[in-house]
């Protein structure tokens, strides 16, 4: 067994150094739609591209916080609410045996309110907004001046224009447990900076893919708590069951030895002005 494991692990390695080499490319200025389609698209390869956006006046608009709420001022936006940050993420119920998919408790809130949660979170709750369903073209049409409707290059070289633009707004605990999206993905951040961790469709079996019964946070306003509600009639998400910050002593690395005894996940940072292309 040891063997097979070797030669495993010298199969990642090749596979990242031939297709992905050992970082994700950082373009430091718009590629053609012809380079981007070759060297990325065609090859499912992620890179970061700077001096994109920086024409976008959200740039110098948005990290004001008072020009989004006066903006905003009569929005009402879907506002997500965990009580650790994690939403669509793996949790533990008390009334049942395993490890449950929960996702966050949602609230039409008015966009000034949800906001000041973001930015002065109370105790035990962690709000983001992170609508998805186009939801920048709907619930945040008062900003799409602020923005181009596209990336010209990108969807010449995907042939199509943006199927879904989302904006999403959080803060240093809001967190994304691993997951693949089924779409090609242009990640722009316009304020503050987003950490991603990536791994190649090879390493697929590395996530530990498991079927977890899906459930719900609820939060009560008069008492300040959440709690976990399972969907009925039960429905079953598979979900990568790895953490990969696991906390201390915990069981993790001893579950899981495909991922964290093999390669690094890709680590990449996208600040504010940056572009990241997922696949």
């Amino acid at each position: 067994m040891r063997g097979k494991r070797v030669e495993l692990e010298s199969l990642w390695e090749e596979v990242r150094e031939v297709s992905l080499g050992n970082s994700v490319d950082h373009l430091h200025s718009p590629p053609t739609p012809l380079q981007f389609l070759r060297d990325f698209v065609s090859q499912n390869k992620p890179c970061l591209i700077s001096n994109s956006i920086s024409h976008w006046p959200a740039l110098s608009l948005w990290p004001t916080p008072s020009y989004l709420s006066t903006s905003l001022s009569s929005s009402l936006v879907s506002l997500h609410l965990t009580p650790d940050g994690q939403a669509d993420a793996l949790a533990p119920h008390p009334l049942h045996p395993s490890l449950c998919f929960v996702s966050a408790h949602v609230q039409p809130t008015p966009f000034p309110h949800a906001l000041d949660l973001i930015r002065q979170p109370p105790n035990h709750l962690v709000a983001y907004l992170q609508q998805q369903n186009d939801c920048f073209r709907t619930e945040y049409s008062e900003l799409e001046s602020d923005c181009d409707d596209h990336i010209p290059w990108a969807s010449e070289a995907l042939g199509c224009l943006p199927e879904a633009v989302n904006l999403w707004i959080g803060n240093h605990l809001s967190e994304t447990s691993f997951h693949k999206d089924h779409y090609e993905n242009l990640y722009a951040v316009v304020s503050g900076e987003k950490h991603f961790l990536l791994l190649p469709p090879t390493d697929v079996h590395r996530m530990y893919i498991r079927d977890y019964p899906a459930a719900r946070y609820c939060y009560s306003e008069e008492s300040g708590e959440f709690r976990l509600e399972l969907e009925e009639p039960e429905r079953r998400v598979p979900w990568c069951s790895v953490d990969p910050y696991p906390a201390t002593g915990s069981e993790e690395r001893s579950k899981f030895p495909l991922y964290f005894n093999g390669p690094k996940p890709f680590e990449v940072t996208v600040k504010a002005g940056e572009i990241l292309y997922l696949v």
